[in-house]
């Protein structure tokens, strides 16, 4: 029997069994794709000045076509905050489940974790959005708080905690410290995305920064430093 010769309407090249067709991947990473685009837009509009329009011709697909994922600006802004922020809060998360040892060095890892992120992501740029904005569009703030904020200070303080408690940690006033912690990832997150090059200002070394704060935390947490506070 002759072999079958490709008809105009079949695939010249055909997708190996268990492979998905090429449509079909493609389809799935439109959202990833576009959460990408929004990104950038943002970033660079703010969220008040950033046209759905960029983002969808950004990504490559219709104005509709984002909309059958993304139904509002607001959506696709949730979207980019999950998408760049919520893993590395998982990760951190695990990272203090599974510490079965002394605080400190999980608190230097969770620092230098976020140190890194700010440093080298585009990550950064979302706090600074969201502060910008909390004033014209709390429901953004308010869902930020929930899903962020709050997950981060739960963290730090259950970390805080079971350092007074196992006796590593001089006893602290937990909520204030966590807020101290945090204050200059913020600004350095912050002074990243809006001072660096502006007057010829030189790019925060957000490295060098935490690590003196590492350094600060030690004498001021640590039982047996012979520093701080009695």
């Amino acid at each position: 029997m002759p072999s079958r010769q490709p008809g105009p309407h079949s695939d010249p090249d055909p997708v190996p069994p268990g492979d998905p067709p090429r449509w079909r991947r493609r389809k799935e990473a439109r959202p990833q794709e576009i959460v990408a685009a929004a990104m950038d837009v943002f970033a660079e509009r703010g969220f008040a000045a950033a046209r759905l329009e960029e983002v969808a011709a950004r990504a490559g697909v219709s104005k509709g076509t984002l909309y059958l994922y993304f139904p509002s600006k607001d959506e696709l802004f949730k979207a980019v905050i999950r998408a760049a922020i919520l893993p590395n809060l998982q990760q951190a998360e695990a990272l203090v489940a599974a510490a079965g040892g002394p605080c400190f060095p999980v608190l230097e890892r969770l620092l230098r974790m976020v140190a890194r992120l700010i440093a080298t992501t585009r990550m950064a740029v979302i706090p600074r959005l969201v502060i910008a904005e909390a004033g014209n569009f709390p429901e953004l703030a308010a869902f930020y708080h929930r899903e962020v904020i709050r997950r981060g200070f739960g963290l730090l303080a259950a970390l805080l905690r079971r350092g007074v408690e196992n006796g590593e940690f001089r006893p602290v006033a937990v909520d204030p410290t966590v807020r101290l912690i945090v204050a200059p990832l913020l600004m350095s997150a912050v002074w990243r995305t809006s001072f660096d090059g502006v007057d010829g200002e030189p790019p925060l070394e957000v490295t060098a920064l935490v690590e003196i704060h590492i350094d600060n935390l030690r004498r001021v947490l640590l039982q047996d430093s012979g520093e701080g506070a009695p």
